[in-house]
């Protein structure tokens, strides 16, 4: 299939271009700051609409149903009007928060967030898919590497942000924000964005693909995080739903090979650099995550640092980021090569999380910031280039698809990861007594002694193993085919 530079960016002028580039930008931010603003917030939830124990829902209620529906919106804008479908899930998304902010019980609250997940499925990929089609393929990588910078930037603000509504204008405010900024994106993408039309002749949904792939997401992210809870691994119900997703998968794979138009194309993985770029985007976000979600654990209970200063020292990851990102995006749009700075920045992951692996209960914060700024680096020279490499490895007609799948590789990397690794740094903390602290600073200081040893080895755990995780994902940059050039002129 030959490879159609997009057009829509000839057909407007610089200004009209920014502007539509501002809404996506607004709304790409408030899809990603979604996914950690709630953290901080859910004591003050708790305390409120009380459910202590269902707290854990309220983030993975947003997260399952993202990544369920993240392909389903990438198909979808490929087979009909894609700037009508990116504006219907940013709809959904801001009625989700605004119902989210009005929850007058945790029932509520996570049936609400559950379908704010549903449409912000659609902000990510949509955003995507909007700029392959805006930019030809050389310029995308310079975009996609000013994009990236906003996954960081959400995950370490975001917190920051919902721990502030939580104590100055109350945690509902952590969902009303995103209305005002969600009513000047919308105005701007309603009024400025222009895409060219869809060249397909004739629209098919694959319903049944859509339902099968449903199912098998849904069925992965359920087992993952089984185990690292409760649930044992040979209890009745783990076999059932792992027998459930192992048939649902193969029932999906075989409809996809006869389905007119599928919702994974499965031609597309017979291409090798697609079929890389999704798993080296899946190994990415499992090691950022892992580094983010583990990293403060260690610093409060077993340095005893503040929640404050545990969240300072994840600013060399996002500096990391936000300098290398646009400088490597910039760089592949000039050259057209690209290769390079996956094979570098895998490396300087592995490198990183050797680093963090290797901290025990007395470290200091210097190899904490090496390891992070290192990590942050590595991640900024490949982690938004993964989704360009996809996307230049197909045509127009399934660019969404294609973004949708590399999304949702990112989805289940965030997912599934941190339940793997959180298995990992479980089992140290096995026949300990649950906290019931949640200023973690406060626990006396006998029982913050007695959790130092099993936190650190649980936490360097999970660290070693996302690092075999990036040096894997070394090992899989080193067979890309460094072919940006000879798409861009095909």
């Amino acid at each position: 299939m030959s490879i159609e530079p997009a057009t829509a960016l000839e057909k407007g002028p610089p200004a009209r271009i920014f502007a539509a580039m501002s809404g996506l930008v607004i709304a790409f931010l408030v899809a990603n700051l979604d996914f950690t603003i709630v953290g901080t917030a859910l004591p003050a939830i708790a305390g409120e609409l009380g459910g202590l124990a269902d707290l854990s829902l309220v983030v993975t209620s947003f997260a399952l149903t993202t990544a369920v529906t993240t392909p389903i919106w990438g198909k979808l804008g490929d087979l009909y009007d894609r700037k009508n479908v990116f504006i219907a899930a940013f709809t959904i998304f801001l009625i989700g928060s605004a119902l989210c902010g009005a929850a007058r019980n945790m029932p509520q609250l996570i049936g609400f967030r559950a379908l704010q997940g549903l449409g912000a499925g659609g902000l990510l990929v949509g955003g995507i898919a909007i700029v392959g089609v805006l930019f030809p393929p050389r310029q995308r990588a310079k975009v996609q590497g000013l994009m990236a910078i906003i996954m960081p930037l959400a995950i370490v603000s975001g917190p920051l942000i919902g721990g502030w509504c939580a104590d100055s204008i109350g945690w509902r405010w952590a969902f009303y924000l995103n209305l005002p900024l969600g009513a000047v994106a919308l105005i701007l993408l309603v009024t400025q964005l222009r895409l060219p039309p869809s060249t397909r002749d004739s629209v098919r949904v694959d319903v049944v693909g859509m339902v099968a792939l449903s199912v098998c997401i849904v069925g992965i992210t359920v087992l993952a995080s089984a185990a690292s809870r409760t649930w044992a691994l040979a209890s009745l119900p783990v076999l059932l739903l792992s027998l459930a997703t192992a048939v649902g998968a193969v029932f999906f794979l075989r409809w996809e090979r006869r389905a007119s138009d599928p919702v994974v194309p499965p031609q597309l993985f017979g291409r090798r650099n697609f079929t890389i770029a999704v798993v080296l985007g899946f190994l990415s976000v499992l090691v950022m995550f892992g580094a983010v979600t583990f990293l403060p654990l260690y610093q409060q209970i077993a340095q005893g640092r503040s929640a404050t200063g545990s969240g300072l020292l994840m600013l060399p990851l996002l500096g990391g980021m936000l300098v290398v990102a646009p400088v490597v995006g910039a760089a592949a749009s000039r050259s057209g090569r690209f290769r390079v700075y996956p094979v570098v920045g895998a490396a300087a992951m592995t490198l990183g999380m050797a680093v963090l692996a290797s901290l025990d209960v007395d470290s200091g914060w210097l190899p904490v910031v090496a390891g992070m700024l290192a990590t942050g680096a590595g991640m900024g020279c490949f982690m938004q280039l993964t989704v360009v490499i996809a996307q230049n490895s197909v045509g127009l007609d399934d660019i969404g698809a294609a973004g949708a799948t590399a999304m949702l590789a990112r989805n289940l990397g965030n997912s599934l990861g941190i339940s793997l690794l959180g298995a990992l740094y479980a089992r140290h903390l096995s026949g300990l007594p649950e906290l019931e602290h949640t200023d973690l600073t406060t626990l006396p200081e006998p029982v913050r002694h007695a959790l130092r040893a099993p936190v650190t080895a649980g936490v360097t755990d999970a660290f070693l193993a996302a690092g075999l995780c990036a040096a894997l994902a070394f090992v899989l940059a080193c067979f890309l085919r460094d072919d940006l050039t000879d798409m861009e002129q095909r």
